[in-house]
């Protein structure tokens, strides 16, 4: 089941269950938030060409990162693969929504990176998650772009800039809620232009088989240092193929069983 957070019509966020063939889909809206409430679907439906896509959830508490989880990327950046995940935390005003243009930070530098990522959101409170029951905590997974400002996540040490700053972790376009996670690609898109001058290149494909730590071991390994919440985002890591990314071009994220991410880059305004 795909769950979606939408605006139409200058309306307030609302739910929607996405149904219907590729081209022709609509949301079927429900009452409240799925997260924290059971299903109710309202009657109401909003073709999707209608509707605005939003982030498919803000996380209340937290969001997490696990880095160096591809061994071909870690190597790719000169870093040694850990024996444990590799966790770091970004607040959730970092979180944009599918199609939110990314304004690049005139402190960001000249290296702000693209890195594909599958993302888990947890269902429920939990703590010291045994392994086999991973799959209990879980609510679905989206996609995600954990963007790096690369320069930065060197000098800072500390990467609350490089990787937290605010739109740097654009989510959607959805959440699925069915999806198995052990194998799926997962294939980023650098594009450059528009229209008929437009030029695609995939510059990441991977599968999440190839992660060194698996979902089931990332949240068992999170949970045993802090309680998470429904609606916590876990972003499990990036394949090999990270690279730059500047103004005017545009970043597609897609993984397989959802769907794709689209985020625009743009320069900021002049002062």
């Amino acid at each position: 089941m795909r769950i979606a957070r939408f605006s139409s019509g200058g309306s307030d966020p609302r739910y929607g269950v996405v149904e219907g063939a590729p081209g022709e889909e609509e949301l079927l809206v429900v009452s409240g938030d799925p997260l924290f409430t059971p299903l109710n679907p309202t009657g109401e439906r909003v073709p999707l060409v209608d509707a605005r896509l939003l982030a498919p959830v803000i996380p209340r508490s937290k969001v997490l990162g696990v880095g160096r989880n591809y061994a071909a990327h870690a190597a790719e950046l000169g870093n040694e693969v850990p024996d444990e995940p590799l966790v770091f935390t970004v607040p959730n005003t970092s979180v944009a929504g599918p199609g939110d243009p990314l304004v690049i930070p005139a402190w960001a530098g000249e290296e702000l990176h693209y890195e594909g990522e599958l993302a888990v959101v947890i269902r429920r409170l939990c703590k010291d998650v045994p392994l086999a029951r991973v799959p209990e905590v879980v609510y679905g997974y989206t996609v995600a772009n954990d963007v790096t400002a690369r320069g930065l996540q060197e000098s800072d040490k500390q990467w609350w800039r490089a990787k937290g700053a605010d739109g740097f972790t654009p989510l959607g376009p959805w959440i699925e809620t069915e999806l198995d996670p052990a194998d799926v690609r997962i294939e980023t898109r650098r594009i450059t232009g528009t229209g008929a001058d437009e030029e695609v290149e995939v510059v990441q494909d991977g599968r999440t088989s190839l992660m060194v730590h698996d979902v089931a071991a990332i949240v068992a390994h999170v949970s045993q240092a802090m309680t998470l919440l429904p609606g916590d985002v876990i972003l499990t890591g990036t394949p090999a193929g990270v690279g730059p990314v500047r103004a005017g071009q545009r970043v597609e994220v897609e993984v397989e069983g959802i769907g794709v991410l689209s985020t625009p880059f743009v320069a900021p305004e002049p002062d």
